[in-house]
């Protein structure tokens, strides 16, 4: 279960990083490598254009004409003229704690003038929209920002849009007629979220993605047919699920001399939500023809007291390892298992 004030810590901390990450594109030098024209679904003639969504994003929009999908951020540019659109998913709860944290005076500590603040209407119902000013921190430079923020149900959108002050191309009505067009679809393809890992996974055997690091990991569950809840030791309820597991590829590995007994030690101590973790198992094992440590153990649910059974495989590779974590409620581990080897038997890094 994920921590609320840290979500919504993590989520203001976007629309800092957000602004800084735009003043720091700019000036942006062509590079066509990094960008690919926005593949916008053709539309019958007179009808508008369909929304582009950036690869694993929830948020999509129809970006102005002239700029294209970025391959180094989420969102869109023109790098001709130095003009960058930044979109980002936030956690829903963080939009009322946006609308107190984007004052003038905090903005303003941030560098960025605010001209306007008003609601922003949208298809899906209001926004708030900030426009202002805002000199790069390299050369001073002065480029024109919007900022729109948008609670979409259980997500919160945000879309930051930077140019130079005195650019032609890219005027407010532009930037507006664009913003207009923010979409959230419910959920990003799962094939589309696998698009982003630095590994393939040929079998999910059952399993369902709930989340995607991007360049990282992957988490996954199983949810029984019929789910119930729980109440955690915390009193709060949340759902039973058969099993989870978490796939990730981790820079580094077992140092010179260190023993990958040891290492497989530490890294299965980094496995969240468990307790009263008791090893049955920790051996060497081949995995898709590489060296690798199998760890199985029974442990208690850190939040509900529950019987688990937990297995670990890690994959060594030479400047890398895979760490694949399974965790399943003991009652259902004999079929947990047989799946949680399929998934794993899958997985190939690219």
């Amino acid at each position: 279960m994920i921590n609320r004030t840290i979500a919504i810590s993590l989520a203001i901390g976007t629309v800092g990083a957000s602004i800084a990450l735009a003043g720091l594109c700019g000036p942006v030098a062509p590079a066509p490598a990094q960008a690919k024209p926005a593949a916008t679904t053709a539309s019958p003639a007179g009808a508008p254009a369909s929304p582009t969504f950036p690869t694993g994003s929830r948020i999509g929009l129809v970006p102005p004409p002239g700029m294209m999908l970025s391959k180094a951020f989420p969102g869109f540019i023109d790098p001709d003229q130095h003009a960058v659109m930044l979109v980002a998913t936030l956690p829903g709860a963080a939009y009322a704690d946006i609308q107190k944290t984007m004052t003038p005076q905090a903005l303003k500590k941030q560098g960025l003038l605010i001209e306007k603040q008003q609601a922003f209407d949208l298809s899906f119902g209001k926004g708030m929209l900030i426009v202002g000013t805002q000199p790069s921190p390299r050369d001073k430079t002065l480029s024109r920002k919007w900022l729109l923020a948008a609670p979409a149900g259980d997500v919160t959108a945000l879309v930051t849009v930077q140019v130079p002050a005195d650019n032609k191309t890219y005027k407010d009505a532009v930037i507006r007629t664009a913003l207009a067009t923010l979409t959230v679809r419910s959920a990003v393809p799962d094939n589309e979220m696998l698009s982003l890992l630095p590994f393939t996974v040929g079998n999910l055997a059952g399993f369902r993605i709930v989340n995607v690091i991007p360049g990282r990991a992957m988490l996954l569950v199983d949810v029984p047919t019929t789910p119930h809840m729980v109440v955690t030791q915390g009193l709060l309820p949340e759902i039973q699920i058969d099993g989870r597991s978490i796939i990730a590829a981790v820079p580094g590995g077992p140092s010179p001399g260190q023993a990958r007994t040891d290492f497989a030690r530490y890294a299965f101590g980094t496995i969240g939500g468990i307790k009263d973790v008791q090893v049955t198992m920790s051996e060497p094992v081949r995995l898709d023809d590489k060296e690798g440590f199998e760890t199985v153990a029974h442990a208690k649910d850190a939040a509900t007291g529950a019987d688990l059974m937990v297995v670990q495989w890690l994959r060594f590779g030479t400047s890398e390892f895979l760490q694949v974590v399974g965790i399943s409620r003991a009652p259902v581990w004999e079929r947990e298992l047989s799946r949680l080897r399929t998934l794993q038997d899958s997985i190939v890094l690219k």
